[in-house]
């Protein structure tokens, strides 16, 4: 990633301890810029830190982004962000049929993918520099919903619609979204157990790219939404074709 920055970019990221946020972090640390990878879990941020290599432009911070306490807390030093990036989903239960749904589980699906880009957007974006930006992940089910995925439907079109709305109000901070298709990350384990391998190479027969998405995909389409000073309230996405089959 070439540019023409006279300083690091310092981008702070919500669930990039694993999976498509630990891909960006990965790649943004490689490009010389400073990342903050926020989590729940202290001994995943040290493996993460630890895969990363302790580059020391790499910071962790143990926080609940559904608590406003926490994220609340998460600010208060008043250190400064050019960029905010949230990946972090909690979809454990949430993929049911309704008659088994759990609303606990449903409402912890929310909470992640929606209450916490609204606190993150509240609490961070103050402490954004000039010319930063919000960048979320939605995701294909608003598009292509599948029988027990009402939740995950809901929540990704709702986060879409957050998008649009905070990007007028927060202007002229940009705000955007990735929309992931099917992508090769631990969530999947959630969703089909022992099947993931299996369920994942049916869905690569389907896609136009001949593949499911990896990780890095969905990195490299934040990075552009990052460094693109002219997109806003846009949804981007990167799902191999899914939309179109």
């Amino acid at each position: 990633m070439t540019s023409n920055r006279t300083r690091p970019r310092r981008i702070l990221i919500a669930g990039g301890s694993s999976g498509m946020g630990f891909a960006l972090a990965r790649r943004l640390t490689e490009a010389g810029d400073h990342v903050a990878i926020v989590g729940r879990d202290a001994a995943r941020l040290q493996r993460a830190r630890d895969d990363l290599g302790a580059s020391p432009s790499l910071k962790t911070y143990v926080a609940d982004i559904t608590s406003e306490i926490e994220v609340r807390a998460l600010f208060a030093n008043e250190e400064r962000f050019d960029h905010i990036v949230c990946t972090a989903a909690d979809f454990t239960g949430a993929y049911e049929l309704l008659p088994a749904l759990d609303l606990n589980a449903a409402r912890r699906a929310i909470d992640s993918k929606i209450i916490g880009p609204i606190l993150l957007a509240k609490h961070g974006s103050p402490q954004l520099a000039a010319g930063g930006s919000l960048t979320f992940t939605s995701g294909i089910a608003a598009y292509r919903p599948m029988a027990r995925g009402a939740v995950v439907a809901t929540i990704n079109a709702a986060l879409e619609g957050l998008v649009r709305a905070l990007a007028v109000e927060l202007a002229p901070i940009r705000v955007n979204a990735v929309s992931p298709g099917w992508v090769d990350t631990p969530i999947w384990q959630a969703v089909a157990g022992e099947r993931k391998a299996q369920v994942l190479a049916s869905m690569a027969e389907r896609l136009l790219v001949g593949r499911v998405g990896q990780p890095e995909d969905i990195a490299d389409a934040v990075a552009f939404l990052i460094g693109n000073g002219f997109t806003t309230g846009t949804v981007l996405h990167v799902e191999g074709g899914h939309r179109l089959v």
